[in-house]
């Protein structure tokens, strides 16, 4: 994705989780961004990203690309004609990816909700044996 991959798949990861009310993801988006080096300040502004100036403009057209794919039963016409202008200014051959992510971190947070899985014992990089 535009600039840093990982920060702006983190940033949707968690605000997706956040919308979701899954608090499972939230704790381990917001571990592993802060272990990425990803600032306490923006990770505590991700919530009220239209009400900050830390987040670029890619970022803020990818944040509202997440918000309005996953509240798609509660806008009803989903992703509205400015925002995906704004994806494909500051994504190109990177929007399906990020289309996909976000329906992808949604499907997590609904299988991690309704499982009652709890966020608070994540550790950051916890998964990574099993994916070598």
């Amino acid at each position: 994705m535009n600039g840093s991959p990982g920060t702006t798949q983190g940033l949707v990861s968690l605000r997706a989780g956040q919308i979701n009310g899954c608090g499972w993801c939230i704790d381990m988006h917001t571990k592993e961004a802060a272990a990425a080096g990803e600032t306490a300040v923006r990770l505590n502004l991700v919530a009220a990203w239209r009400e900050s100036t830390v987040f670029t403009e890619a970022e803020r057209a990818a944040l509202a690309l997440t918000e309005e794919g996953t509240r798609i039963a509660d806008a009803g016409q989903g992703v509205s004609d400015e925002t995906w202008a704004q994806v494909r200014k500051h994504y190109d051959d990177q929007i399906a990816a990020l289309v996909s992510l976000v329906a992808l971190i949604d499907a997590a947070n609904r299988l991690a909700v309704i499982v009652h899985q709890k966020g608070g014992f994540y550790e950051p990089g916890m998964f990574a044996a099993a994916l070598n």
